[in-house]
């Protein structure tokens, strides 16, 4: 069974490539466009990973969902990858402390990517 991945991103054209380059990897994937649709997806389909945006429309942010998910059991602990534009030091900081698991800054090598999520799923695997 392929690992379920979950992105959560407000811009369609990124989250449509990024689907591409993990189905292409062989990965079920789901998408939301913000964090509360994110949260129902969650709920829903149980991913082991998801590739988080920080900066997204409505009431909760990324961080706010990644918080969400690495303090609450019940939603599977899934391992977090965001993806942002903000890349100053203090905004990887923030990133990490809300528990992400890898932090990349837009625009992003297709092949770090790949290579995190890889490693992420292998490492929930066991």
């Amino acid at each position: 069974m392929s690992a379920r991945i979950l992105i959560v991103e407000d811009h369609a054209d990124l989250r449509h490539l990024i689907r591409m380059m993990l189905e292409f990897d062989g990965y079920e994937i789901y998408e939301a466009s913000d964090a509360s649709e994110g949260l129902e997806m969650v709920h829903r389909v149980r991913p082991h990973l998801l590739v988080l945006d920080i900066m997204l429309p409505g009431g909760m942010n990324g961080l706010d969902l990644c918080r969400l998910l690495k303090t609450n059991p019940a939603l599977g602990l899934p391992a977090v990858v965001l993806v942002t534009a903000r890349g100053q030091p203090r905004d990887i900081e923030a990133g990490l402390a809300a528990g992400a698991d890898a932090y990349l800054v837009k625009p992003f090598n297709s092949m770090k990517l790949l290579e995190i999520v890889k490693r992420l799923c292998e490492k929930s695997a066991h």
